[in-house]
């Protein structure tokens, strides 16, 4: 359900009439060259098309305004090939809705010592042109990402893969649809938050919906069908034995079966990108959604426990900021903490819903006692988490706005077996450390669900951040807890 193929982004470029017609036509050749090459990298998820080279106020507005409206387009890709006069952009700037990369380039890399004259000077003046580029845009106000150096060098061009991966989850992001599935957990406060600032702010919409109306989806699955889904969990996962064909819990298989199968039938029929359910709200239904809500998400959904609609949200936009990316992106929750001085760490988990993209082996299929909720023990997937580099975050309404807060760790193997946790689980060491990292995110107001990736670095939550104007903290390896609370206050 994430599909990068029919979007674009569009590379514009400024000069001037001052150089003449034929500096024109280099311009615009060697802005067509620069597009091939980015494209003919590999390295960008999204392709970016030459759209023009932009003279006067009346070009640079056409092609904004343009952009704007082109369903498809996620953004635009700025390059001052010469001296692009800032009051030309005014307009074009004031009015763009579109995220926008400020690339800092020029064609070619190195200086041609030995033959350089003012003739190359004139027009490979993007040194110079950027700057007023860059002033206008600060006198203006408008946010943008700046990536320098030249567009050959595969760091350049991973700066503006980033971008481009926040700005396709941005692009999402404007009419994203999300359900909540039974409202919010009696009495918590950091799963509520404005709804109406939300839509305005990030473009997405939440409506809440009895629990009825998902429950009439899930008698409609019928048992081919279920048959189907059950043989699909065997063939997909290590199956619990009592779960098999013939097992004594193989009818609540085929129950979490039938769930899913209403769960994706109410989704696909709202045109839903993520939802929330919660364990206070399960009237008619057996079970808790476990496995099913764990499988939606690794096809892209996202998910908020408890009504948390803010981090299934955020899931959500983690999701199309990571697709094809190696690792996986999950909901998450700071569970318990080993406090062991030598080697402190963060065990992660939620009652059943991790995604099983960021499994480091083959899930077990599970099914066990939950001790809340009140209905049938519901079948989960079981596993560990990959190890490696990962970011957990978190967005939090404040009141008067929103705040996010990227928390940079790194996951390690559980040091000892976990035979009787029976629920998806990550270890993770935050940096700089235990004690600084939980004091600034217990300062930042950070809530205790969190959108927990492998994939993605703390660039792009910060690239996202930046396109929806909400304020973001880093909590990483330079981390001071004194810092940190200046840059709060």
């Amino acid at each position: 359900m994430i599909d990068y193929a029919p979007l674009e982004a569009w590379f514009v470029t400024g000069s001037q009439h001052l150089y003449g017609p034929d500096a024109l036509e280099r311009v615009r050749a060697n802005a067509e060259a620069i597009v091939a090459g980015l494209n003919g990298s590999g390295a960008l998820p999204v392709r970016v098309v030459f759209k023009a080279v932009v003279t006067t106020p009346e070009e640079i507005s056409a092609a904004l305004r343009e952009a704007d409206a082109a369903p498809n387009c996620v953004g635009v890709i700025a390059w001052m090939h010469t001296f692009s006069p800032g009051r030309m952009w005014i307009g074009g700037l004031s009015a763009l809705r579109r995220p926008l990369c400020h690339l800092h380039t020029q064609m070619g890399r190195d200086i041609p010592w030995a033959t350089i004259d003012m003739d190359f000077m004139n027009l490979n003046q993007s040194a110079h042109g950027g700057r007023e580029f860059g002033h206008i845009c600060t006198r203006l106000g408008i946010e943008r990402k700046v990536v320098v150096g030249h567009w050959r060098d595969a760091a350049v061009q991973q700066r503006v893969a980033v971008w481009l991966r926040a700005a396709a989850a941005w692009h999402d992001s404007q009419g994203m649809r999300i359900a909540r599935i039974g409202d919010n957990m009696r009495e918590v406060a950091v799963t509520e938050g404005d709804k109406v600032e939300a839509e305005r702010r990030f473009g997405y919409a939440v409506n809440g919906y009895g629990l009825g109306d998902l429950v009439a989806h899930v008698p409609a699955a019928g048992e081919a069908a279920v048959d189907a889904l059950c043989e699909e969990y065997a063939a997909s996962y290590t199956m619990m034995a009592s779960l098999l064909p013939g097992g004594p819990r193989h009818s609540s298989l085929r129950e979490a079966a039938r769930i899913e199968l209403g769960l994706r039938s109410f989704l696909t029929d709202g045109g839903f990108h993520a939802f929330t359910d919660t364990f206070e709200n399960l009237h008619g239904l057996r079970q808790l959604p476990g496995i099913a809500a764990q499988r939606l998400m690794a096809d892209g959904y996202g998910f908020g426990a408890e009504g948390d609609w803010k981090h299934a949200a955020l899931v959500r936009s983690m999701k199309v900021m990571a697709h094809g990316l190696p690792g996986g992106t999950s909901f998450m929750e700071d569970y318990t903490y080993h406090l062991d001085r030598e080697g402190p760490a963060v065990l992660g988990a939620h009652m059943l819903e991790i995604c099983p993209t960021i499994a480091a082996g083959t899930p077990s299929c599970e099914v066990h006692p939950l001790g809340i909720g009140g209905r049938e023990d519901p079948v989960r997937l079981v596993f560990d988490a990959a190890a490696g580099p990962a970011v957990n975050v978190t967005v939090v309404d404040m009141g008067d706005r929103f705040r996010m807060v990227v928390s940079e760790v790194d996951v390690v193997e559980p040091p000892e077996p976990l035979p009787r946790l029976p629920v998806a689980r990550a270890l993770w060491k935050p940096r700089p450390d235990l004690e600084t990292a939980a004091a600034a995110w217990i300062h930042a107001g950070g809530a205790h669900h969190t959108g927990f990736s492998l994939a993605l670095t703390a660039e792009h939550l910060e690239d996202f951040a930046a396109m929806a104007g909400v304020e973001c903290l880093f909590i990483d390896g330079e981390t001071t807890l004194r810092q940190f609370r200046r840059e709060l206050r």
